[in-house]
C-alpha cells in the first residue's frame, strides 16, 4: 500500500487533533522543501530512525538503445539515494 500525503495529513491531524489541519499541512510542505533544497545543494539529509538521503552522480556514458541497437550518449545525471537506519531496518524484518 502506497501512502499519499492526504493520506499523511489525514493520519496526523487525527493524531494530533490540537492543530489546524492547514497549519499541518504548511508544516509539512515546509518540510519537503527543506529535503528538495537540501538536496538540489548536494547536501545529505539525515532523518534520525528513518535513513538518510544524498544525491548521487552518474558519469556521462555511451549507452545503446535495445531495440535498435544504436549507440546513443547518455548525459550526467543525478540521482537521489535512499539509505535506511538500523532502526527502521529491524522494525521492518522483525519477524512476527
Amino acid at each position: 500500500m502506497a501512502i499519499v500525503k492526504s493520506k499523511l495529513l489525514k493520519e496526523l491531524s487525527d493524531t494530533y487533533p490540537n492543530f489546524l489541519k492547514k497549519d499541518l499541512e504548511k508544516f509539512f510542505d515546509c518540510f519537503l522543501d527543506e529535503i528538495k533544497n537540501a538536496l538540489n545543494r548536494g547536501e545529505r539529509v539525515e532523518i534520525r530512525g528513518f535513513g538518510i538521503l544524498s544525491v548521487h552522480r552518474q558519469k556521462p556514458r555511451l549507452s545503446r538503445n535495445p531495440k535498435t541497437g544504436e549507440k546513443i550518449f547518455t548525459p550526467e545525471k543525478k540521482t537521489i539515494h535512499f539509505k535506511m537506519s538500523k532502526e527502521l531496518f529491524n522494525k521492518i524484518n522483525a519477524k512476527k
